[in-house]
């Protein structure tokens, strides 16, 4: 069943630049290092990919680069997303999604539909895409939050929304979801910080982006919390706290960009509107690796 290879960690995979391009063999890299840090599957062209600054032809090619790299080795999800319903149409006719298992489609962001708005959004995108929808509900960029009870209204009226990637910080939603979904719809942190708590009351999981730099400590935390053991859980991430804490400072993919580039894992290189983090959060990610043995 595809709901049990995509609980647990996907890991929200960056995308490295170099001199303003796409640094493939750097993409390579990464692709290798979280799959050999245990992580049970990839979520390609997310927020962490810095997508908004991608154009539509280089999302094609990298969604086709992660796909024949990773060769099978992990699930993949891929983000079609957008403000209008007509370009995710779009995304979905023209990405080779013949390599992956699910797509991750965000809030129609800026235009702020209403709920009824975001409900017809997503019947529209189920009814088209060849694969099954993980909803993704981030109101805090996309300036929209979905209600439990139109994550819910989704999941019950359309067979191939499976779960949703609930970022909006809010508990009480996130539990009123677990509480009355569907039986099999996946309910993924899109916090970090929150995922042990998340799966504490029943959540399945989390698509990571710690789990970048920090693939095999992040996956001994969620390992033990998918055995039950949430005392052992915690015990672990409380070595991984202050860094996770610390990849958000100054926004994300900035963090974790600025982290894997102190670990020489790939280069600083962004594309505006964002840059590369500030020397002193890098000098404080050298101490943080140094002092929990991060890498």
């Amino acid at each position: 069943m595809l709901q049990n290879k995509l609980a647990g960690v996907g890991v929200a995979l960056i995308t490295p630049f170099v001199d303003g391009r796409v640094d493939y063999k750097a993409l390579a890299r990464m692709i290798d290092y979280v799959i050999e840090g245990g992580v049970d599957y990839i979520v390609a062209l997310g927020t962490t990919a810095e997508t908004p600054t991608l154009y539509m032809p280089e999302r094609a090619v990298i969604a086709m680069y992660i796909t024949d790299h990773i060769r099978g080795r992990v699930p993949l999800v891929i983000g079609c997303g957008g403000n209008s319903t007509s370009e995710v149409l779009d995304q979905l006719r023209e990405f080779d999604l013949r390599g992956a298992d699910a797509i991750l489609s965000v809030t129609p962001y800026y235009n702020k539909p209403s709920q009824e708005g975001l409900y017809q959004h997503f019947r529209t995108v189920a009814e088209h895409s060849p694969l099954p929808v993980i909803l993704y509900n981030i109101p805090g960029r996309s300036g929209v939050n979905m209600t439990a009870e139109t994550t819910l209204r989704c999941a019950r009226d359309f067979d191939n929304i499976i779960g949703i990637k609930e970022a909006s910080g809010n508990i009480a939603q996130i539990q009123e979801i677990i509480d009355r979904r569907p039986e099999g719809f996946l309910v993924l942190s899109g916090d970090d910080g929150m995922t042990l708590d998340i799966m504490q009351r029943g959540g399945n999981g989390v698509i990571s982006v710690a789990a970048n730099a920090f693939p095999k400590k992040f996956m001994q935390c969620v390992n033990f919390a998918k055995e039950g053991n949430f005392a052992r859980a915690e015990e672990e991430y409380c070595q991984l706290d202050e860094a996770v804490k610390a990849l958000f400072k100054e926004g994300n993919p900035t963090g974790v960009k600025c982290a894997l580039s102190v670990m020489g894992k790939i280069g600083p290189d962004m594309r505006l509107p964002l840059i590369p983090g500030s020397e002193s959060l890098r000098e404080e990610f050298a101490a943080l690796i140094a002092r929990y043995d991060l890498k």
